[in-house]
């Protein structure tokens, strides 16, 4: 528990000092998208779950899911997301899932990554995926609890 605190602690602590990643804080959007709506920065969400990987997607295979577009690298996989859309777009709207653990919207890294339980969760920096790791369990419980009440409030507000 401990170890976990100082994780995700560093990690809001590197995420309000750095502007690693171009989000809006002032968005009260449930799904994290940049401003053109292009939810896990053009990454292909199937990918993850087919290859085990961050795939970049391409805009001619793009399908649009509440309210974020998101990218493929190739028709199945848009295919199979067209039949699916819950099952492979990521947990808590995109945003870092130990953010969300701690009542913060964090932007989420594509690249930072967790599939869990048949679901998709991103990490704001390695700390923070380190941290969540640490107990899956109980800092998923957390997020789950937590994002009804924070899913409509601006990171900024929150």
């Amino acid at each position: 528990m401990k170890k976990t605190l100082i994780a995700a602690a560093l990690a809001l602590a590197f995420a309000a000092s750095s502007p690693a990643f171009a989000y809006d804080i002032t968005s009260t959007a449930p799904v994290n998208v940049s401003s053109a709506s292009i939810a896990l920065q053009s990454h292909d969400p199937v990918a993850y779950f087919t290859v085990g990987k961050p795939v970049l997607g391409f805009e001619e295979f793009s399908a649009e899911y509440e309210g974020a577009i998101y990218r493929f690298s190739s028709t199945g996989n848009l295919e199979a997301f067209n039949a699916d859309p819950a099952k492979y777009a990521p947990q808590h709207g995109g945003y870092c899932r130990m953010g969300v653990a701690l009542g913060k919207k964090l932007d989420g890294d594509p690249n930072l990554f967790r599939v869990d339980n048949g679901k998709l969760s991103v990490y704001s920096y390695p700390a923070a995926l380190k941290g969540f790791s640490g107990d899956v369990e109980g800092n998923g419980a957390k997020a789950d609890a937590n994002w009804p009440g924070i899913s409509n409030i601006a990171p900024k507000d929150l």
